[in-house]
């Protein structure tokens, strides 16, 4: 059973496992002191090994020599593996086959043995309770089990004596683990603070439990926060999120990008979409903390690089820090001057220039000129296309 006293025993049981996160102010959002609990430079990237490293800690002798099974999205991986290795108990963990590379390698390098499971995170979870029974393995979940969330509860600890005059505290939910824990611990030692949720609107799956008041489970779920595309939440998160979770909200993948762009500019720090929702939900006013002291929990910090450049590349796009922009002119000498003097008086910058001949056009004589510029905001965007049109050149779209 959950209680402070067994948080409190993580906290302690953890010290030579994890290390005290800084929490770090930021800017994210002008209209409330924002801070943000920097778990994604936790050892192993996650806070995940804090869940993983309390629960194994507690196993008993036979259980150790025996073993510890996994499944999980990569980070959870990474937490088992590392907390095993530490006590010298062999960990097999199983990962869908999607999961990225880098989470791959990372559970490797800390001596698990690692089975790749076709589908997403449940999938993993059926194959790993097939060969926890095969094989006597001690099945570690992930989230819905009272040691793990009490690992993940030190957070909450850390961030009530890090800050004084807590106001909100923002989590992001997978299956619900580090909510659990975190809500758990502010509302029995800081009743007042709000403890908010957030989720991805591609795996939206506590979101749409706790609207329904009963446990939904996904048919999909389809996004970049690979970290917390869970299909179904926990017996117990579901009832720890309705009983100290105040509300939970929903960010898209632009939303998503666009944190996790705001982290690598503002603060040289990375963040994988899961650790990043948190973030986006203040940076986009999901939930109503102006002029308050919010704290986001950045849960996650392993992002797979192939995956960063795009989100990066999505991210400038949904800040307006790029454009993509088609016009239409007359095929005559001159026209590209004119419209490269237009840009540069705003000071963009053009990085692409396409230029076709097209019958689609209105004039037979007209042609098309796609730009892909740098730009400082969307207010520039519609400056320079204003500028654009004032001097009769036709904008035929702008992304």
């Amino acid at each position: 059973m959950l209680t402070l006293d067994k948080v409190y025993h993580a906290a302690y049981v953890l010290k030579d496992v994890i290390r005290e996160t800084a929490l770090i102010k930021s800017n994210i959002n002008p209209d409330c002191r924002t801070y943000l609990k920097t778990e994604n430079l936790q050892v192993t990237g996650s806070f995940k090994v804090r869940g993983a490293g309390y629960m194994i800690s507690q196993l008993t002798e036979e259980e150790k020599a025996k073993g510890v099974i996994a499944c999980s999205a990569g980070n959870h991986a990474q937490g088992v593996a590392l907390a095993a290795s530490k006590y010298g108990i062999k960990a097999t963990i199983c990962l869908p086959d999607g999961a990225p590379i880098s989470k791959v390698e990372a559970t490797k390098s800390h001596g698990a043995e690692v089975v790749m499971v076709k589908g997403v995170y449940d999938d993993a979870y059926k194959r790993a309770l097939e060969l926890r029974d095969e094989m006597g393995y001690t099945f570690v979940h992930p989230f819905d089990d009272d040691n793990v969330i009490a690992g993940q509860g030190t957070i909450g600890l850390e961030i009530l004596n890090e800050l004084d005059g807590v106001d909100a505290v923002v989590v992001p939910i997978g299956g619900g683990g580090l909510i659990s824990g975190i809500a758990y611990v502010v509302k029995h030692l800081a009743p007042h603070v709000k403890v908010y949720g957030v989720q991805s609107a591609g795996a939206p799956s506590m979101y749409n439990s706790i609207k329904d008041g009963k446990i939904e489970r996904l048919k999909s779920v389809s996004t970049i926060a690979d970290g917390i595309a869970v299909k179904e939440p926990g017996a117990n998160t579901f009832e720890l999120c309705s009983k100290y979770v105040d509300d939970i909200v929903t960010v898209n993948e632009d939303e998503i990008s666009s944190a996790i762009l705001a982290l690598i500019e503002q603060h040289k720090m990375i963040a994988e979409g899961a650790g990043a929702v948190s973030v986006a939900a203040v940076m986009h006013n999901k939930i109503p903390v102006q002029g308050q002291n919010v704290v986001c929990v950045v849960s996650g910090g392993n992002i797979d690089v192939t995956i960063l450049s795009r989100v990066i590349e999505r991210g400038l796009l949904t800040s307006g820090r790029t454009c993509n922009l088609c016009i239409e002119l007359m095929d005559k000498p001159g026209q590209l001057m004119d419209v490269s003097r237009i840009i540069a008086s705003l000071g963009a910058n053009v990085i692409s220039v396409h230029h076709e001949r097209a019958s689609e056009t209105k004039d037979i004589n007209g042609c098309y000129l796609r730009l892909v510029l740098e730009t400082k905001n969307y207010e520039h965007i519609e400056m320079i296309t204003k500028a654009l049109a004032d001097e009769g050149f036709g904008i035929v779209s702008v992304q």
